[in-house]
């Protein structure tokens, strides 16, 4: 007979699990997805596009939500079943191997999801829009922010989240000077937001012939996408819009119309700017909402007082960083906030972030309010 005494564990889990159903309010998750199935059901929706697309995603993003807590549940129960399978008299040690598999499986979905619960901000539940730009470093800095898009994009596919890229700007030489993409899933905002500020890297440039370190900078800022429920009015008066032809890198045309627009809002000077889509009536459709979550970031920081809450102020330069990734002449990455690192530059590079977003959550949630 196998020894395999999960009990305390599965119990740990199980107390944990209690404690997150109790923070998401099942019934009240179930009630709200009634209720918008119901309206997505009105035979009329879709006459009112923007009124649909709304429905739908809250929709599918709550569903979403609550299957993940039914396969939880279920994960739990089936563990219990698999232990009792190793355990009994005729048990195997394969039975035993994907016990201890599905146990360290929950046990790091949970403490995922846990960490979730810490996302109690007004827009923490929202989708996510994303911006890289690169810093000081010239042609390094470039590359290093197109790395940093990668990485982004690459954790974003591990999590099956949708994400689409709005605009990027290529470098001259090479990688990118800036780049705005979206992540559609609940909660990405709250969870990504902890990934806003200056990011360093220091490695041998593979652009200096003379093959000395080079340190470059890159910045990240993160916003909550709009909501229609939000208000956010943008008088035509307030905008300038430009049109322009898509290019790729080293100037490649990517189409022969001026399909691409560029929105600049006067008041404020922010400058948005969309090439993704084939038409630019999409092009302009999606840079409003782009602006707008930008000014709905703008209007938290001045009703609440709290400049640095989300973006804060992001210079990309020497004294600022948040994160340093370091290639020569060891390798390591390490956030100097939280004091978490990693040996593994490659692996994070790839997407392996949830450990640098969890220490990043946890250590805002300690931080005394302002």
């Amino acid at each position: 007979m196998i020894e395999l005494d999960f009990s305390q564990q599965i119990a740990d889990l199980r107390a944990t699990f209690g404690d997150i159903r109790a923070v998401v309010d099942v019934p009240a998750l179930e009630k709200e997805i009634a209720n918008l199935s119901e309206q997505a059901g009105v035979p009329d929706l879709w006459d009112d596009t923007a009124k649909a697309q709304k429905v739908t995603s809250a929709l599918s993003h709550r569903q979403s939500e609550l299957a993940r807590i039914t396969e939880i549940a279920q994960r739990l129960d089936d563990l219990e079943v698999l232990v009792e399978m190793a355990t009994d008299g005729e048990g195997d040690e394969q039975s035993a191997a994907e016990a201890r598999t599905e146990l360290a499986g929950l046990q790091k979905t949970l403490g995922e999801l846990e960490v979730q619960t810490l996302l109690s901000g007004e827009y923490d539940p929202r989708s996510a829009v994303i911006t890289i730009r690169a810093g000081a470093g010239g042609v390094d800095a470039a590359d290093f922010a197109e790395m940093l898009l990668r990485m982004y994009l690459r954790w974003a596919e591990q999590h099956n989240y949708p994400t689409s890229v709005l605009d990027t700007s290529y470098a001259e030489e090479a990688g990118i000077k800036s780049a705005t993409f979206e992540v559609d899933a609940p909660y990405a905002f709250g969870t990504l937001s902890v990934e806003a500020g200056t990011h360093r890297l220091v490695r041998m440039s593979p652009f200096n012939s003379a093959g000395k370190r080079q340190t470059s900078f890159a910045a990240v800022e993160v916003v909550p996408l709009m909501e229609e429920t939000d208000h956010i009015d943008v008088p035509e008066g307030d905008i300038r819009v430009d049109v322009f032809r898509s290019s790729g890198p080293g100037g490649q045309s990517v189409n022969t119309t001026d399909s691409a627009v560029r929105i600049t809002h006067l008041p404020t000077g922010i400058v948005v700017s969309c090439q993704n889509e084939k038409s630019q009536i999409q092009n302009r459709a999606a840079a409003m909402r782009v602006l707008q979550s930008r000014l709905l970031l703008l209007q938290r920081e001045q009703d609440a007082a709290t400049k640095k809450e989300l973006a804060g102020t992001i210079t990309a330069s020497w004294g600022d960083q948040m994160r340093s990734y370091v290639l020569a002449p060891y390798q390591m990455v390490k956030d100097l906030r939280t004091d978490y690192e990693v040996n593994n530059p490659t692996h994070v590079f790839d997407g392996d972030l949830d450990g640098f977003i969890a220490a990043g959550i946890r250590w805002r949630s300690l931080k005394p309010a302002k």
